[in-house]
């Protein structure tokens, strides 16, 4: 319960608008009632068990679809400008900035999957 308060607090004095408690264990009844309506999530042991789990899941399965790409393929990558593709893997690429080299400062395409995957793509 404690430690609950003092997040709100925190919260309080620093002008944030929400905040989390994450526990191994269980929360109290008081607890729990005194977060209500405060934007605090209580984030118990057993939440915390599936969040580990779920993300351990969705590992495992971006593994597997990594190395799918990694097999030949007849058809290329569609691209699509808002979500383009990687030239090398198939991965959903993102918005990078170049911080070294000649091109440092300028945009670009690079493959989510870095550093495993080095795809890049020019934007425009």
């Amino acid at each position: 319960m404690n430690i609950v308060r003092e997040l709100f607090g925190v919260m309080a004095a620093q002008g944030a608008t929400g905040g989390f408690v994450v526990t191994s264990g269980i929360f109290t009844k008081e607890a729990s009632a005194f977060a209500q309506g405060r934007n605090i999530e209580l984030i118990d042991g057993a939440a915390l068990t599936l969040m580990i789990d779920s993300a351990k899941a969705a590992r495992t399965q971006r593994i597997h679809l990594d190395v799918s790409y990694s097999q030949p393929s007849i058809a290329k990558p569609i691209f699509n400008i808002e979500n383009p593709s990687c030239p090398k893997c198939g991965c959903v690429m993102v918005k990078r900035t170049a911080t070294k080299g000649a091109n440092a400062g300028g945009a670009f395409w690079g493959c989510s999957a870095f550093p495993k995957c080095r795809g890049v793509r020019n934007i425009g």
